[in-house]
């Protein structure tokens, strides 16, 4: 299976158990890798035979803009049902990271990473 990798998506999202995430918001990171077999397009140079990059990722920050969950294991798990709803896309891999967690101790960031696939 082939592969196609967004990193660093960034949108301001309002996720989080604590009313003052909720209420500020803060700034969410998505790397995506998308499993797909890229030989059609490559054989025809045709863009509609793959996944369109640029719609994956406005989705995704859509999503992160979207209505507020809790966990960001929630909202990965939306970005990969997302993800899927793409003609091609076999299998996501999906890392949300959030490096303005609210940790009392110093960090660098927390993420969640879950593989999704079509059943």
């Amino acid at each position: 299976m082939d592969r196609v990798a967004l990193r660093g998506l960034r949108a301001r999202g309002h996720h989080g158990v604590f009313p003052k995430e909720r209420e500020e918001g803060q700034t969410f990171i998505v790397d995506l890798v998308l499993g797909l077999d890229t030989r059609p397009a490559a054989a025809d140079d045709d863009l509609t035979k793959t996944v369109h990059y640029g719609i994956v990722a406005e989705e995704v920050v859509a999503v992160v803009q979207g209505d507020a969950v809790n966990l960001i294991e929630t909202l990965a798990e939306r970005i990969a049902e997302t993800c899927l709803k793409h003609d091609g896309v076999q299998e996501v891999e999906v890392c949300v990271h959030k490096p303005d967690a609210p940790i009392t101790v110093p960090f660098d960031d927390v993420t969640v990473t879950i593989i999704r696939s079509r059943a």
